[in-house]
């Protein structure tokens, strides 16, 4: 849905909620964050699937404006929520220049409360949950939870939902997904699906339960849950079973040649991980993920072999993960802390044996006002995932809270 027509489709329920509303009186509040920042990254001139950036053109410098605000107004019977943003980039590589500017919503809904327990809601909202912090198999639509980036913007899935909290514990949802939400490329697996999720929770467990189905492709059923054993120690999982609308197979064998299959073959895929919080305030989180949509160490060395006479067809039909097996570390600091906020993340690649380094850091000079850096390390050689497109990138800017 564009930035226009979804504004026109807030604007007109907006206008309209107050008809489904009773007589109590409207709350109206809102606030948003500018940012602005800088980023540069060095590419591999050596990369096989993007040698000397001919495949791809990544920008090696990028400069952005952009503001996201958080609008909501609500009564007894009416909540309406919007998150829209506003970006201008400016893009340079050795090919040149490019500017873009864009606005649209992330996220917005219109919930009317109908009964005791039961809510109705339309809208473009973020379909995310689970604990995990390098990946989400639990969920069909953002694997990429975008937590190992914290300037990410997720955008939410267009969807009509009916809700049922009958207590504090537990909650149940089905949702049509009209499509998905802006910017995505077509065609679109999720349009026209239905999902049904299951949420119970108490002071110390909580586990949910998700089931997704897309006009052409299997179920997909996926499942969360996590277990707090002392004050200081957690431990969680997340779990999907989910058939991809492609797949790009890359046989051992290489005599034969890159294979597309679609839909892809089932396949599961398992995150465990534990959560350990300091008397300080600082936690570390280590995970290990299981990815059956990725290749194994012989499937993906032959990926990269082929790659080098199929650059373009490697590069735009890899997998959401080249290998199968990752240890992923999060040690970061109280995020309420009075000093700043810092994050320190490392992932290794099992499969192919890569590393990645990323820091995070976030220091406020004033009450509104803050600086941040955050640098992305990959150490290994162009055939190891973490490291076939860039040797590093560095980002740093500011926000401004509004």
């Amino acid at each position: 849905m564009s930035a226009a027509r979804s504004a026109w489709v807030f604007l007109c329920l907006t206008a309209a909620a107050p008809v489904l509303a009773d007589e109590s009186p409207w709350k109206a509040s809102w606030d948003g964050t500018f940012y602005g920042y800088a980023n540069s990254m060095v590419v591999r001139d050596d990369s096989v699937l993007n040698p000397y950036n001919m495949v791809a053109h990544l920008p090696q410098r990028s400069d952005v404006a952009e503001l996201r605000l958080n609008l909501k107004a609500d009564n007894d019977t009416v909540r309406l929520t919007a998150r829209p943003v506003a970006s201008m980039r400016e893009l340079h590589n050795a090919f040149g220049q490019q500017s873009r500017s864009e606005g649209y919503f992330s996220q917005w809904q219109v919930r009317v409360r109908t009964g005791e327990s039961w809510n109705v809601a339309a809208g473009r909202d973020v379909l995310n949950w689970g604990p995990g912090q390098f990946r989400s198999p639990s969920s069909p639509f953002y694997f990429d939870n975008g937590r190992t980036d914290p300037m990410r913007e997720l955008v939410g899935m267009d969807m009509m939902k009916l809700s049922w909290t009958p207590d504090m514990q537990s909650s149940a949802n089905i949702m049509r997904i009209v499509r998905s939400g802006y910017g995505v490329a077509q065609p679109d697996a999720w349009r026209d699906s239905w999902l049904a999720k299951y949420d119970w929770r108490n002071d110390g467990a909580a586990f949910g339960l998700a089931l997704e189905k897309a006009p052409h492709l299997g179920a997909f059923y996926g499942a969360h849950g996590q277990y707090t054993v002392a004050d200081e120690l957690m431990l969680y999982g997340e779990y999907g079973s989910s058939v991809l609308p492609y797949t790009l197979l890359s046989s051992a064998d290489l005599s034969q040649p890159f294979f597309v299959q679609s839909p892809s073959p089932r396949r599961s895929t398992v995150l465990l991980g534990t959560s350990y919080t300091f008397e300080s305030g600082s936690s570390l989180n280590a995970e290990y993920l299981h990815d059956g949509h990725g290749y194994t160490t012989q499937e993906e060395r032959a990926y990269f072999q082929r790659a080098t006479t199929q650059p373009g067809q490697a590069m735009g039909m890899m997998p959401r993960l080249l290998g199968q097996d990752y240890v992923h570390l999060v040690w970061q600091n109280n995020p309420m802390s009075e000093m700043g906020y810092w994050r320190l993340m490392y992932t290794r690649n099992l499969t192919d044996g890569g590393n990645e380094y990323a820091a995070y850091a976030e220091a406020a000079l004033a009450t509104r006002f803050s600086l941040y850096l955050l640098a992305v390390l990959p150490r290994g050689d162009a055939r190891q995932e973490s490291s076939a497109l860039f040797a590093r990138s560095v980002t740093f800017g500011f926000k401004a809270a509004m």
